[in-house]
Order: C-alpha cells, then sequence, then structure tokens
C-alpha cells in the first residue's frame, strides 16, 4: 500500500464517492493546484487542519463553526424522524432504573417482563397502548439530538485536537468519517448496525485506547510491518487478522472496544495505594511505557505505540503502580504528562464509564495530589485536586450510607461552580450519587432553610417563602425581593443574582481600570473598547454611583425551551419585572465578578452599541482558561439566541436605585 500520510489512503476508500470527490476538487481549485487524486487529497487534509485549527475570537478555544454549520445538519438526526417506539424505549428505560434495574437488564426476558408488569400496576396503561404526553416527546426528542451532538462532539474535539496530532491526518480523517456510519452496538454479534437518517440512537463511545490499538495496527499495516496486536489467544488474534485486511474502521474499533473492556481492572485492590511512581523521560523508546501498562483496562492512548512514542517526543510521562496481589509495583493507577515548558498538560486515572473517561479513583487521589505539589507547574492543578478530594471524601460517606453536609450537598449539586475533574467529561461518581438523591428533601438543607419555606409552584408562595423553584411567572421580580433563591427547577435551574456597585466613572476611568487589571489575566478585546469608545456609551452611562441588583438566567428559563430573538427575550424579561442594564454594566460586573466560574459566558441584556464595523452588538463577560473576557457580540433584535445562553438584566421594582457611599 502507497503512504497514508498523504491522501493515497484515502484515494482508494472516498474518490468513488462526488460529494467528497467534489469536496476534493474544490479545495484544488480554490488553491489553484492541479494534482493527482492523491495529492488533491494531501491538499484538502490541510484545509481542513487549518479550518479545525481556528481559534473562536469569543472564547480563544477550537472554533467549533465547522462542527455546527457543516456536521451538525448533515448527521444529527432530525427531531421528526425520531420514532414514538424509540421514545418509549428511552421511557421504559428510565422507569427500570426507578425500580433499580440497569437498563441492559430489559435484554433478559424475565427481568422485561417484571418491568412491564410494575408499570402497568404503577401508572393503570399497558406499555404497548401507552400515549407518550407531546411534552415528554418533546423533551425526549431534544435529549436525544443533544445525546447525538455530544457524541460527535467528544470525537471531533479529540481528533483534531493536541492529542491526535501525532497521528496522520488521513487516519483521523478516516476514522471519523467511518464513526459518523455507525449505530448502536449489537451486543450478541459484537458489532456495530448501520447509520441511518433515522438512527436515533448516539455515535459509538470514544475509546482511547481502544481507538489507538486501531490506528497502530493501520499504521503498521500501511508500512508493511506485521500486527503486533496481542488478542489473549491465537484463534482471536486470526480474526482480527483478518479484519485488518479488510480495512473496515467499524469492524475494527468493535473488535478492540471488546478487547479493552475484557481486560483487567483490578478495583478490588484499588484501596491499597502503596506503589511507586515511574518516570518515562522524553525520548523514551515507546516499548518501555506501553510494556508495564499493557494488559490492563486503563482507557489511556499511550496504550498504543503511535501516541506513546508521540507523547515521549515532547514530554516526560510519570505513571503510578500500585501493588499487585503478589506485591509487586505493576498496576497503573495514575498518569501525569509533563510538557516541559506548557507544564503539566493532563492528570489521568483509570476510572470510566461509557460517557466520562480516564478519571482518578478515590483512594489515589491524595497520592496525586502531593504528587503534583512537588512538580513544577503542579500549582495549576490545585483547584482541580481539590475539587477530586473533595468528590472522594463525598463519594465515600455515599457509599456508607452516612448524610452529606450542606458543604457537600452544595458542591455535588454545583450550586456556585462546576465540579473540575482530570479526566473526560464528567465524573462517574457524581452521576452516580445524583441517581440516589432527592433533590426536594435536599433543597432545605442547600437553602439554609424550613422546607416550609420554599414554594414549589407560585401558588404556594407566601409572605415566608425564602426560596422559589419553578416556572417563572410575570410579575415575579417585582415581587421577589424577599426569595433568597430562585430556580426554574433544582438544583440545575439557578437563577442568578449579584449585587455591584456601577456608574459615576467616566469612559477613560473604566477603560484605565481594565487596563490596570492586565496582571491579573483580565483581557479587554479591540471590538469590546471600540464599543465603550462610541458617544451613545457615554451618553448612556450612569453618571452617579449606584447598587444594582442583578439577576442572570438563560433563555430557556425565560419561557424559550427552543431559543428566541433578542426582541422576544428582552420583552419576556420586561415582562418578568426586569429592565435592561445601561452599558457599563458590562465593564464593572467584569471588574468586580472576581469568582467567576470557569466556562461561564454571560450577555448583558441593554440597548445595542455599534461595533468596530458599525454592527450592533452586547457585552459579553466570560473567563475561559483562567482569563476574564469583557467581550462584545453581534446581535440585533431579529438575532436568535439557543437556550443556554444566559442573559444578566437588573431588578429595579422593588430595589429601587441607592446610593454607595464612597467608603
Amino acid at each position: 500500500m502507497k503512504n497514508p500520510v498523504g491522501g493515497e489512503f484515502l484515494e482508494s476508500k472516498y474518490w468513488g464517492r462526488k460529494e467528497f470527490r467534489e469536496a476534493v476538487e474544490q479545495s484544488a481549485g480554490e488553491a489553484g493546484i492541479a494534482q493527482k487524486p492523491g495529492e488533491k487529497i494531501s491538499n484538502y487534509l490541510e484545509r481542513l487542519e487549518r479550518i479545525t485549527a481556528t481559534k473562536s475570537s469569543r472564547t480563544g478555544g477550537q472554533s467549533r463553526v465547522f462542527l455546527k454549520k457543516s456536521l451538525y445538519p448533515q448527521y444529527i438526526i432530525k427531531p421528526k424522524n425520531i420514532s414514538d417506539d424509540y421514545i418509549k424505549g428511552i421511557l421504559l428505560g428510565n422507569f427500570a432504573e426507578q425500580l433499580g434495574y440497569e437498563r441492559g437488564d430489559l435484554r433478559n426476558e424475565e427481568v422485561r417482563h417484571r418491568v412491564l408488569s410494575q408499570f402497568r400496576q404503577r401508572t393503570g396503561d399497558d406499555f404497548a397502548s401507552y400515549p407518550i404526553p407531546e411534552e415528554e416527546r418533546e423533551r425526549l426528542r431534544i435529549t436525544v439530538v443533544t445525546d447525538q451532538k455530544a457524541r460527535m462532539d467528544r470525537w471531533y474535539t479529540y481528533l483534531t485536537g493536541a492529542q491526535t496530532r501525532g497521528v496522520p491526518a488521513a487516519f483521523r480523517y478516516w476514522a471519523f468519517a467511518e464513526m459518523l456510519k455507525l449505530g448502536s452496538f449489537d451486543e450478541e454479534r459484537k458489532v456495530f448496525n448501520k447509520r441511518t437518517e433515522n438512527t436515533a440512537a448516539s455515535f459509538p463511545e470514544l475509546n482511547q485506547q481502544a481507538l489507538a490499538l486501531v490506528f497502530d495496527e493501520i499504521q503498521r499495516r500501511s508500512t508493511g510491518e506485521p500486527s503486533q496486536f496481542q488478542a489473549g489467544d491465537e484463534t482471536r488474534q486470526a480474526q482480527f487478522r483478518t479484519l485488518l485486511q479488510t480495512e473496515d474502521f467499524g469492524k475494527l474499533y468493535a473488535f478492540t472496544l471488546a478487547h479493552v473492556s475484557s481486560l483487567r481492572l483490578p478495583t478490588e485492590r484499588l484501596i491499597i495505594t502503596k506503589g511507586e511512581w515511574r518516570r518515562f523521560p522524553k525520548g523514551t523508546p515507546a516499548s518501555e511505557l506501553t510494556t508495564p501498562i499493557d494488559g490492563f483496562n486503563t482507557t489511556w492512548c499511550i496504550a498504543g505505540e503511535g501516541y506513546a512514542r508521540d507523547y515521549l517526543s515532547r514530554s516526560d510521562v510519570w505513571i503510578y503502580f500500585s501493588e499487585d496481589a503478589d506485591g509487586k509495583n505493576s498496576i497503573p493507577r495514575a498518569c501525569i504528562v509533563d510538557s516541559g515548558a506548557q507544564g503539566i498538560t493532563e492528570v489521568r486515572g483509570i476510572m470510566s464509564s461509557t460517557e466520562a473517561k480516564q478519571h482518578l479513583d478515590s483512594y489515589i487521589t491524595p497520592v496525586v495530589a502531593k504528587k503534583l505539589t512537588s512538580m513544577p507547574g503542579g500549582g495549576k492543578w490545585q483547584s482541580t485536586m481539590e475539587d477530586m478530594k473533595h468528590l472522594a471524601k463525598t463519594h465515600f460517606r455515599h457509599l456508607q450510607n452516612e448524610p452529606l453536609t450542606k458543604d457537600d450537598l452544595v458542591f455535588l449539586y454545583e450550586i456556585h461552580k462546576s465540579i473540575q475533574s482530570s479526566g473526560y467529561d464528567r465524573d462517574p461518581r457524581i452521576a452516580e450519587m445524583l441517581k440516589r438523591r432527592d433533590p426536594e428533601k435536599d433543597a432545605p438543607v442547600v437553602f439554609g432553610c424550613a422546607p416550609e419555606e420554599i414554594a414549589w409552584s407560585q401558588e404556594a408562595i407566601t409572605a415566608k417563602t425564602k426560596a422559589y423553584v419553578g416556572l417563572l411567572f410575570k410579575g415575579i421580580f417585582n415581587t421577589s425581593g424577599h426569595f433568597e433563591h430562585i430556580y426554574t427547577s433544582f438544583p440545575e435551574g439557578r437563577v442568578g443574582q449579584k449585587t455591584i456597585a456601577v456608574g459615576g466613572k467616566s469612559t477613560i476611568e473604566l477603560q484605565s481600570e481594565l487596563a490596570k487589571r492586565k496582571e491579573e489575566n483580565i483581557k479587554t478585546p479591540k471590538n469590546a473598547l471600540s464599543m465603550m469608545q462610541r458617544k451613545e456609551f457615554e451618553q448612556r452611562r450612569l453618571k452617579t454611583k449606584e447598587s444594582a441588583n442583578l439577576v442572570t438566567l438563560t433563555v430557556a428559563s425565560l419561557g424559550f425551551p427552543n431559543g428566541a430573538t433578542t426582541r422576544e427575550i428582552y420583552i419576556r424579561a420586561q415582562e418578568f419585572g426586569l429592565a435592561l442594564c445601561s452599558p457599563d454594566v458590562g465593564p464593572e460586573l467584569r471588574l468586580q465578578y472576581n469568582e467567576q466560574p470557569e466556562g461561564e459566558y454571560l450577555y448583558i441584556g441593554m440597548e445595542y452599541l455599534p461595533g468596530p464595523d458599525g454592527h450592533p452588538g452586547v457585552f459579553g463577560v466570560s473567563r475561559v482558561g483562567g482569563v476574564s473576557w469583557l467581550d462584545s457580540d453581534w446581535t440585533g433584535p431579529d438575532s436568535h439566541w439557543r437556550p443556554a445562553r444566559r442573559f444578566v438584566f437588573r431588578k429595579l421594582a422593588l430595589d429601587s436605585l441607592k446610593p454607595v457611599s464612597s467608603s
């Protein structure tokens, strides 16, 4: 076979497909290139690399434009194509979990019969003829679409990110393109079903270890090297070698996924943390890193030699091995990647679920935290490790059926900030604990009030109500002066309330304060500064110092589950008793919001200001990558906002403006 690093590898697979050929030809035409197909494909891959590496002007992170504009519309199921049979399958799985079963248990006929009988007893309906409420149908359709996007996002982010830069672009393109064709996993046949436009099942899980094994073997095949895959017995070895000849990604990935799942994960010995750290310095041969972790289900990509070689070409890798039953330090428990000048770039554990990978187990967390304190650059992981230690303690209490404290519940429900973890996606222990919690019983503890002081509907509100959980209603912010907490749902629907000082500063003073705070990682891009320099900003800023009671809430919480235009959002906010902010609220909130959680982006509900090119915009206050931003976002009356976007408005009715003393 020809060298796959170029386009020849993909030529044999996709050149006969019209849509692929046209995309490649268009790219070659734009570049003014007249070449052979393989050369054109190489040029196309380079162009894709540039597109996916583009940075977002808003967040500074990887741009999602290609994902959202090109991939979502083509590969994500349309809500109307999600069948009622699939929705009922979700509902039955949810009901089974309430009874203490796993969803997979429904494949057992006896369990399925029990669950269906319980459903009939509790609801009075036979499940086969159960009519799905329209509201439930719409909610689950949104869930299906969201899950598909989340899975696609994981593959896209991983295959276009820094961790896979050592893998040839042709292989990564092949893996992603073929993954998009895979539907649900057939447990009996151990293969993926074919995906169609009506497939509601999510895309395959991303297992970095299984994927690394596929990449390793396809690389060896391309260079004529013999397979080194160790499947456990000769029969399985022969099966894999046969599959390798087909270069069928779906079948190869299904095989390595099943293989990784069969490897050892000695959970019974996790409590034993005695062991040692071993350093694999930059430049170490890849086999020296892969050999001691071979045979363990770590899900680490460095279990593949290709990835191990790439990591060791630029980083030191530290792995902690704990004692096995023979007293040897052989069980890989944690991995730290030290990239020199870039600092410590990764901290990984071996605890994984279908959705969350490579999290630290509760027992090993203190060992890793101690190691990080002794390493240059380990300090930046301090807050993550503090969260991991708190999570470990909370999880131990959960396992012992001990009551959780208020601090534990505020932490677990992520009231003030998201829980930071070292693995991919949310730590699986969070979902495990929340599954057994009753939010209504926990709410009084979290809010620090009596159960009767919480109103779960508008009708239940009394003069003693301190916390309200329910749909927002007209005038709620005109009458909520005594509400200490407002949630549209608990715990995820928190409506933020914050008081800041605003007004009495000139435009020049605000700009000067922002400039002085650069050393505190506060950044103000040119577009936001340009808005502050407009005459409209000067005219509308508050001339005297006041206290502003701000409310932050999502577009969905305003009553728009499918999103809304700026005009609709502003009108609804006014109906609820909120008002637009003066333009200086944006800069002042940035200066005073030191505790903003990582990843939060707030849009200021305000009259539009012209940006540098004359387009209208509003200020944005965010924290991304440890940097606090005062940014701006183009918008107008008809701009559409997704339901998760968060806006900031001002309460006026009950909170009459009060001067703030200069002291």
